[in-house]
C-alpha cells in the first residue's frame, strides 16, 4: 500500500506522539476521475486543532470491503495508529461499504459515534438517517467512518473530537492535547495530566 506521510507538530508540542490513519474510500477518486478533497480536510483539521505532534498515513482506495479491510488492518496493526479515519462510502448504495469493512475488522462497536455522527448531519440534511457510519475499536486504536463531503466532515469531526482523546487513553494509546482555544477535549478530573 502506497501511504502518503505527513508530519504534525513542533517542537514545543505537548503531549504524546500519535499516528493517524486517513483512508478516502472512492472509487472515483481512486480512478483519478475527480481529486480527494476529503482526506485533505482531515489532515487540515489535524493541523490545526493538535498541539500534540502526530503523523498521518493517508491513501485514496476504491469501494471493495476487502481493500478497506486490509488497509484499516495494515493502519492499526503495522503502522501503529490509534486513530484511524474513514471518509466515504458510509450510505446505501451497493458499493457503499465502510461500515461493513469496519466492523468486520472490529473488537468492539462503540454505537455513539454513528449516533452522535447522524445526529449532527441531521440539522444540515435530512439525507443524514441514510448514513451508516460507524466507531470501533480494533486492539488499541480508534477507527471513526467519516461523511465523505468536506463540508459535513468538518461539521461532523468539530462536534466528535471531544470525546476522542479520552477514548484513546481508556483503550492505551497516547495521550492527546489540543490547542485549547480551538477544541477543549473532555477528561475526568481523575484522568487528566
Amino acid at each position: 500500500m502506497n501511504f502518503q506521510i505527513h508530519n504534525g507538530g513542533n517542537e514545543n508540542s505537548i503531549g504524546e506522539h500519535i499516528n493517524i490513519g486517513i483512508i478516502t474510500v472512492s472509487d472515483r477518486a481512486f480512478q483519478g476521475e475527480y481529486v480527494d478533497k476529503g482526506g485533505p480536510k482531515i489532515i487540515d483539521f489535524f493541523s490545526e486543532i493538535l498541539d500534540s505532534s502526530w503523523s498521518s498515513y493517508s491513501i485514496i482506495i476504491p469501494d471493495v470491503q476487502t481493500e478497506i479491510e486490509k488497509c484499516i488492518i495494515t493502519l492499526t496493526d503495522e503502522k501503529g495508529c490509534s486513530l484511524v479515519v474513514t471518509t466515504g462510502g458510509t450510505g446505501p448504495t451497493k458499493r457503499d461499504v465502510t461500515p461493513d469493512a469496519t466492523i468486520s475488522i472490529a473488537d468492539k462497536e462503540l454505537p455513539g459515534f454513528g449516533e452522535l455522527m447522524r445526529t449532527i448531519s441531521l440539522k444540515y440534511v435530512p439525507t443524514a438517517i441514510l448514513s451508516r457510519q460507524v466507531g470501533v475499536i480494533r486492539g488499541n486504536s480508534l477507527i471513526i467512518n467519516l461523511p465523505g463531503q468536506p463540508k459535513a466532515i468538518r461539521e461532523t469531526i468539530d462536534e466528535i473530537f471531544p470525546a476522542i482523546p479520552y477514548c484513546i487513553d481508556l483503550i492505551e494509546g497516547p495521550y492527546i492535547e489540543t490547542k485549547k482555544d480551538i477544541i477543549d477535549v473532555f477528561r475526568p478530573k481523575n484522568a487528566k495530566r
